[in-house]
């Protein structure tokens, strides 16, 4: 799973990918500070299973506190996008190429409205910047479709081909599936089987709402501790009240997961308080985590970055955890639920042990829950946080 973080130039973007990840990157209050697309590990709070079964959980990858598991996900910071973008301003082309691959968008926002559409320091519009970036990136989806459409639709038409596999497979470096198509020609009413009909309008109709599909979007109001954030927050929920819009401060989480990783405080990413080493801290960083204590956490509940990753990965990809487990719960290492997998809803036993490998799906049998010792058959659709056991022949 990849999750895009994108927006425009100097609104905290590379701060909240450091924040989320730990990653060494260039942060700058200047535009184009990033260049090059930056990959990191963020991670997702699932509620601990190892817990219900009186164990402990010894993960290989990401962590756990015994309450919470954090399963990693991959972060993607591409440098900021301007108005223009889709026409390859400000190199937008080859920024957005580097987002086909991700699954969703999180829109980094300042909130703080103190910098102009460009990324310069100034007057900022919020609703003005998450206007810029939906339309861009609904340019860069109908030119993709735009390039090939007459060759296609025509193909389609002649051969009498099933439209929506023909698109999916023409566009699978997008991510769009033929389950994505075939919804969007339900709400717009298009008709299949005539593409050569569509007129311009239907097109960038399509190609808008099938990005909304492909591609849905969560935005991050980042720098919500500043002035007038308030305000702005409730302005821009207000402007798009079918958007997920979560308040955060990209800065101040960076600033306690920093302090942790040096042994001054004890704090876990995503938590309303932390804990001061007293021994460990002198008296001018004491005053700027209390300052973040009581403008941020007491705030908001957290500094946010943990919530935006979790909703953004179960929320609005409706994916759900699982977990492989054996009999006695442990690989052959001796390791306790060591792997958690992020699946899409709906997601079958058999769909589980295909992702697994090949060879588990093709010699499955039945799986076992392990809360209930009960079998289940290939078309059980797993739930949330289930722990499954694969038996094959």
């Amino acid at each position: 799973m990849l999750l895009g973080l994108v927006g425009k130039p100097s609104c905290g973007k590379s701060t909240f990918f450091k924040a989320a990840s730990l990653s060494d990157v260039l942060i700058a209050s200047y535009p184009f500070a990033t260049i090059e697309p930056n990959h990191g590990m963020g991670y997702v709070r699932v509620e601990a299973l190892c817990k219900e079964l009186n164990t402990k959980c010894n993960p290989r990858t990401g962590f756990c506190t015994g309450e919470t598991r954090f399963v990693p996900v991959e972060l993607m910071d591409v440098a900021g996008l301007v108005k223009g973008a889709s026409e390859g301003k400000g190199l937008g082309n080859k920024f957005l190429d580097t987002l086909r691959q991700a699954d969703m968008f999180i829109q980094i926002v300042d909130i703080s409205a103190t910098t102009t559409l460009e990324g310069q320091e100034g007057k900022g519009d919020p609703i003005a910047d998450v206007e810029m970036l939906e339309g861009e990136l609904n340019k860069w989806y109908e030119q993709i479709f735009a390039k090939v459409w007459e060759k296609l639709s025509r193909t389609i038409q002649s051969t009498k081909t099933d439209f929506a596999k023909s698109v999916a497979k023409q566009f699978s470096g997008l991510r769009v599936k033929e389950v994505d198509v075939n919804k969007v020609l339900t709400i717009l009413k298009l008709d299949p089987t005539q593409p050569t009909s569509w007129s311009k309008q239907d097109l960038k109709d399509f190609t808008r709402v099938l990005r909304y599909s492909t591609k849905p979007m969560l935005i991050a109001a980042n720098k919500a501790d500043k002035p007038n954030s308030q305000e702005n927050l409730a302005k821009l929920k207000q402007a798009f009240p079918d958007m997920k819009i979560i308040p955060c401060s990209a800065d101040a989480e960076l600033s306690l997961r920093q302090a942790a990783n040096a042994g001054l405080i004890e704090y876990i990413q995503g938590e309303s308080t932390f804990k001061i080493i007293e021994n460990k801290i002198s008296d001018k960083q004491k005053e700027a985590l209390e300052s973040i204590q009581k403008n941020v956490l007491d705030k908001f509940g957290s500094a946010g970055i943990q919530d935006v990753l979790d909703k953004s990965v179960f929320d609005l990809l409706k994916y759900i955890a699982i977990f492989p487990a054996g009999s006695k719960l442990a690989d052959s290492k001796g390791n306790v639920l060591p792997d958690c997998f992020l699946l899409p809803n709906k997601t079958t036993a058999l769909d589980f042990a295909y992702s697994l490998h090949t060879d588990i799906g093709d010699k499955f049998i039945k799986a076992i829950d392990v809360r209930t010792k009960q079998p289940v058959g290939k078309d059980y659709p797993l739930k949330h946080r289930d722990g499954i056991e694969i038996m094959t022949s």
